[in-house]
């Protein structure tokens, strides 16, 4: 596959870098060279910026609500008809399963749709008072920033873009400097759908450097930020500066919590899957098993099977389930957990080895009675490693779900309804699926607390994430 866009996209075209610079982008799974990708400067994010704030002065904040939906429904039609072109390519620079990619870009496409047809269903109310009425209105920021992070390059970039677009705000994407290939042709294939040029800018390079440049500008007033707690925080603090809106969407170490009454079998099988898909880079990765006490060792066997047959190895064949990390420095990283827990003592059933000569990949981990203080329990790894814990009663379960920096998502298997629903109400998070693995719903809030983040992304929610409320008052 050649010929996919390696340069910056700014207003409407594929644009060399001012400074000259660009990055290397290798394949993680045969860990060969890809492509060099052309690195903005902090002229062409000046340039990016400018251009996105005039067009959405001159054109897109303006244009109505219909002709808006008309677009994102083009740009829909338009991903779906390159669909497996980005799925190809998003594999290639994240070594992510085909199978993945296709169902990644396919939802990106559904998320152009849903917002396409939700924008005309979004607006004030009318409040009467007692000395005349008050009329509020939902407008656009203006210019808004999303930064996104390497674990879902394409997917995040649509369902942030999709909704801030919709709206009538100008964006200006800066994806991961590990994984910008997709984010690139989503500019591209945006504005052939007939986005105006300016009002989807691309700018691939440096997080520290583009991304407090963006921070930094003062035609942009709204920040969209995925990636790890410790940037985040340090972002929001320079946000904080000349009161830029934010939305974070971080780290976290993800509870799956499986009780006696629950299909044991069935429950593994899918845990595994939930805790290493994405070789486990994924906030809301169930990486921290929970488990009544009386079924804990035929859950932990059966869940050990359960890792050990899933297929891993090339990416781009349809039975691959696991694909490697998406560089060298990840897997280092990761290897550095499991040993930790393997020098503390703790029992690791399997995993931890490299399975193959070539690519970042790294064989599921599993460590049963993990402590509440080990590192791999506490920490966001970011990687194929699952914890095991039991438990015996549910205010001593939620202590240890609860006793954590992190509050992404949580799941919940029993055929108990009450014993669910009043354990879902404990749980300190986002959101939390009972007896589903599904996260990511179109129609859903999602988000995080504590410093698993602030903002709510998906359904209605996020088209307030990207407006202004405004109250109009007339006197009887």
């Amino acid at each position: 596959m050649t010929g996919f866009p390696t340069r910056l996209f700014i207003n409407g075209e594929l644009t060399r870098s001012a400074g000259g610079e660009s990055i290397p982008q290798i394949n993680p799974a045969t860990e060969e060279f890809l492509a060099e990708v052309s690195v903005a400067s902090l002229a062409d994010a000046h340039t990016a910026v400018k251009g996105a704030h005039t067009a959405y002065v001159e054109s897109w904040g303006r244009q109505t609500v219909g002709r808006r939906a008309d677009i994102l429904r083009a740009v829909a039609a338009r991903i779906r008809e390159r669909s497996e072109t980005l799925a190809r390519l998003e594999t290639r620079n994240t070594g992510k399963p085909i199978n993945d990619t296709r169902r990644e870009i396919a939802f990106g496409a559904r998320a152009f749709e849903y917002y396409a047809g939700a924008i005309n269903k979004f607006f004030g109310q009318t409040i009467p008072t007692d000395d005349g009425l008050s009329l509020t209105l939902r407008e656009p920021m203006g210019v808004v920033a999303i930064i996104v992070a390497w674990n879902y390059p394409f997917l995040h970039a649509c369902l942030k873009c999709a909704p801030a677009l919709a709206v009538g705000n100008a964006v200006v994407l800066k994806p991961a400097s590990r994984s910008p290939l997709t984010s690139i042709l989503l500019g591209q294939v945006a504005h052939e759908a007939g986005l105006p040029g300016g009002v989807l800018q691309v700018l691939p390079g440096s997080g520290g450097e583009i991304g407090e440049a963006l921070v930094s500008h003062p035609l942009v007033r709204k920040i969209t930020f995925s990636g790890s707690s410790e940037i985040g925080s340090r972002l929001m603090v320079r946000a904080a500066r000349d009161l830029k809106r934010v939305a974070l969407e971080l780290g976290g170490t993800s509870p799956n919590i499986i009780f006696a009454d629950a299909d044991v079998e069935e429950v593994a099988r899918t845990a595994a899957l939930s805790a290493f898909a994405n070789a486990g880079q994924n906030a809301c990765a169930g990486s921290r098993l929970l488990v009544e006490s009386t079924v804990y060792d035929r859950f932990a066997a059966r869940f050990v099977e359960a890792a050990r047959a899933l297929k891993m190895g090339n990416p781009l064949k349809k039975e691959t389930q696991l694909g490697p990390l998406i560089s060298g420095e990840q897997r280092e990283i990761v290897e550095g957990f499991i040993e930790t827990a393997r020098r503390a003592g703790r029992v690791l059933p399997m995993g931890g080895q490299r399975p193959f000569d070539k690519g970042f990949f790294l064989e599921p981990a599993v460590v049963l009675d993990a402590e509440r203080t080990d590192a791999v329990w506490t920490e966001e790894i970011f990687g194929p490693v699952a914890c095991l814990r039991a438990f015996d009663e549910e205010d001593e379960l939620l202590e240890a779900v609860n006793d954590s920096a992190y509050g992404t998502h949580a799941t919940i298997w029993t055929q108990n309804l009450s014993r669910a629903l009043r354990v879902a109400r404990g749980v300190q998070g986002g959101s939390v699926s009972i007896n589903s693995d599904q996260v990511l719903r179109l129609e859903v809030p999602s988000g995080g607390i504590k410093h698993s983040g602030m903002g709510r992304h998906l359904g209605m929610a996020a088209l307030e994430e990207y407006t202004e409320l405004k109250n109009i008052f007339i006197a009887e």
